[in-house]
């Protein structure tokens, strides 16, 4: 049977040519964009809100200020946590050549930040003009040199290794030891350990912690204070919960959520501005 496959979610009118063409809307806490593909790359940035994009086996999330990189015609679904605001950049594929052609997390610095919203309250990029060829060029230059940030859960696919993911999936705050887990599965604790290993890369107790920070980072986008993100992430403090957060994401939950800072001013302003204070020398 062949697979069913979904409209485009949007190509601009009139932009098909074009090699960059955009998308906006903001969604309410909850809301979920079904399953479906597109005939071009895109980027997906979260300028508020986190999103959490699932495509196959393999979960990613996106919180504020960072963005997902999707190629085209990979089927991918996308569940709002918190109020978002969604914009997109969809690119002609191949056009970031350099991008990988699966999903990933990305972080989105300052002047990536001001390029997609900019691009966003424009018509599509045709590069008819010197302007829209700069735009471009400038884009795609920022994409090149983008790092990818560790927020993907990849997700087993033996029966045994899928139901202990499911369990852990249903409630991430689970206490329950891998022993406890393991003979429900009706597997062995070293047959757990094995097939995650083999199937997504990391042990049980590393899939678990990085289930639980994606958790944590979902309620934090809702608003919840620290202490009942950590609660819901399955740690008995908030210190342990910022500790490990800290360590996976080289900041602190509150510092992690602030938009990105400001780029400094070029030294020849801060030169003439210091010139234009000095005061005259003395004859």
């Amino acid at each position: 049977m062949s697979r069913k496959r979904h409209a485009p979610l949007f190509d601009q009118v009139g932009g098909r040519r074009a090699p960059i063409t955009t998308f906006s809307r903001d969604y309410r806490h909850g809301h979920r964009v079904a399953t479906h593909y597109h005939e071009r790359d895109q980027l997906v940035y979260a300028s508020r809100g986190v999103m959490t994009v699932e495509s196959g086996s393999t979960s990613w999330i996106v919180p504020t200020h960072r963005a997902v990189w999707i190629p085209a015609g990979v089927p991918h679904s996308i569940g709002m946590s918190g109020a978002v605001r969604m914009r997109a950049l969809y690119l002609r594929p191949y056009l970031a050549y350099q991008l990988p052609r699966t999903c990933s997390v990305v972080s989105v610095s300052p002047l990536l930040r001001e390029l997609i919203l900019h691009t966003c309250s424009l018509p599509a990029q045709t590069r008819s003009t010197a302007r829209q060829r700069h735009l471009v060029a400038l884009i795609i230059d920022q994409l090149h040199s983008i790092p990818t940030v560790p927020l993907q859960l990849p997700r087993p696919w033996d029966g045994r290794a899928r139901q202990v993911a499911a369990l852990l999936s249903a409630d991430p705050a689970d206490r329950r030891s891998l022993q406890q887990l393991s003979a429900l599965a009706g597997a062995s604790k070293r047959t757990l350990e094995r097939l995650f290993q083999q199937q997504v890369g990391m042990s049980p107790g590393k899939w678990r912690q990085q289930l639980r920070l994606m958790q944590g980072l979902r309620v934090l986008a809702e608003g919840a204070p620290v202490t009942q993100a950590a609660l819901a992430a399955g740690y008995s403090t908030a210190s342990a919960f910022i500790s490990t957060f800290r360590r996976a994401l080289g900041r602190t939950p509150g510092a992690y959520f602030q938009p990105p800072e400001r780029e400094r001013p070029p030294r020849t302003r801060i030169l003439m501005s210091s010139i234009a204070t000095a005061k005259p020398i003395a004859k």
